[in-house]
């Protein structure tokens, strides 16, 4: 491909002595003056030709399809038109007026850069390009819009374009299809499996062979358009390009328990065995509970209270038992978190009183009983 740039200055001797040996790569076009062009009714069709259109196999066309001035439509189906089906009435009529406006838009506009030969390997950003003659794309040419979704690229083509099987036009950077317009001179062909993306306006026919999907429109003013198990998508515009967001976690609402009443979150429940075969357990906002021979219990927000027994057998074989309790008249209450201090969770400290007065109630008890005896 050989690529020349229209510049206000000159390059300099460096600059063009790389150039002419294909060492310095220019992708961007001295100006980019592209503007959009406005293809009024005929951006509503998908296919649209001025002498028939003939399909084979089940193509899938998302737009409708016109014909005008002929009538000539074949293979529809098996093909799928997703909108309307005109032949030479008022709309076809009217979309073909409308391409030959869009058509002459296209070719008037003051290029930004030259273009030759094949385009395969090249990234190009916004402008319009001019070929003298025919163009190919024998395999990946990339579109940069730079961040811009309304970038607009032209491609005007003095005679035909062509592409090469399993070709393809990529897009990056916000470029989209919906604004990239192929003017040609005379006739498109767009080769077997290949990936074609913009409006092809072909002042004579468009053939899409076998496998071929098209992100874009396939509008002839005079010619037919040939279709063969294809996809043509006309797309659509957005006016930001596509942002990701990254995904939001959700919010842990912390809950309070009041004194005294029962937490509504589940919590577990520490149980300790105490010395002389009892346990202890302790629940956040319910009780607290040891025992030693007996029980002993606390409850979080009310007083805390131990029961302790003991029992011994003489040797007449009578039993006797004996039963102390007490009650400690100051209630246990949660404890108030405080900036930069760390605090005992509820349930540890409930279980650590309870073993305490547990094992304090059967001491006592034990010497009361040795006292009587």
């Amino acid at each position: 491909m050989t690529l020349s740039l229209r510049r206000t200055a000159p390059l300099g001797l460096l600059s063009v002595a790389l150039l002419a040996a294909g060492c310095l790569s220019l992708d961007t076009p001295a100006r980019a003056t592209a503007a959009s062009i406005t293809l009024g009714t005929a951006g509503r069709y998908s296919v649209l030709a001025g002498s028939g259109v003939s399909n084979i196999g089940p193509s899938t066309l998302n737009a409708s399809l016109g014909v005008s001035p002929d009538t000539a439509v074949s293979g529809f189906p098996p093909g799928i038109v997703g909108g309307s089906t005109n032949r030479a009435d008022g709309p076809a009529g009217k979309a073909q007026a409308d391409l030959t406006v869009a058509y002459d838009a296209a070719a008037g506009q003051a290029p930004d850069a030259t273009v030759s030969g094949d385009l395969v390997g090249k990234t190009l950003t916004p402008g319009v390009y001019k070929a003298n003659s025919s163009l190919l794309v024998s395999g990946t040419l990339t579109l940069n819009a730079k961040g811009n979704p309304a970038a607009v690229f032209i491609f005007q083509i003095g005679s035909t374009l062509t592409t090469a099987s399993a070709s393809h036009i990529a897009m990056i950077n916000g470029a989209q299809g919906c604004h990239v317009y192929w003017q040609v001179g005379s006739s498109a062909t767009l080769g077997t499996h290949s990936r074609f993306t913009g409006t092809v306006m072909a002042l004579a026919s468009i053939t899409v062979t076998t496998g071929t999907s098209i992100s874009g429109r396939a509008l002839a003013r005079n010619g037919a358009v040939t279709l063969d198990h294809n996809r043509v998508t006309a797309p659509t515009c957005t006016s930001t390009p596509p942002t990701s967001t990254p995904p939001t976690s959700p919010t842990a609402t912390p809950t309070t328990t009041p004194p005294g009443h029962t937490s509504s979150v589940p919590t577990s429940t520490p149980t300790t065995t105490a010395p002389g075969g009892g346990t202890s357990s302790a629940t956040l906002g319910g009780t607290s509970s040891a025992t030693l021979g007996g029980t002993s219990s606390a409850t979080l927000g009310g007083p805390l209270t131990g029961t302790a027994d003991a029992s011994t057998t003489r040797s007449d074989g009578a039993s006797r038992s004996i039963t102390s309790s007490t009650t400690a008249g100051t209630p246990i209450t949660p404890p108030v978190a405080q900036t930069g201090t760390t605090l005992i969770a509820p349930g540890t400290l409930l279980a650590t009183l309870a073993i305490v007065a547990g094992t304090g109630l059967l001491l006592v008890s034990r010497r009361r009983y040795r006292k009587r005896h």
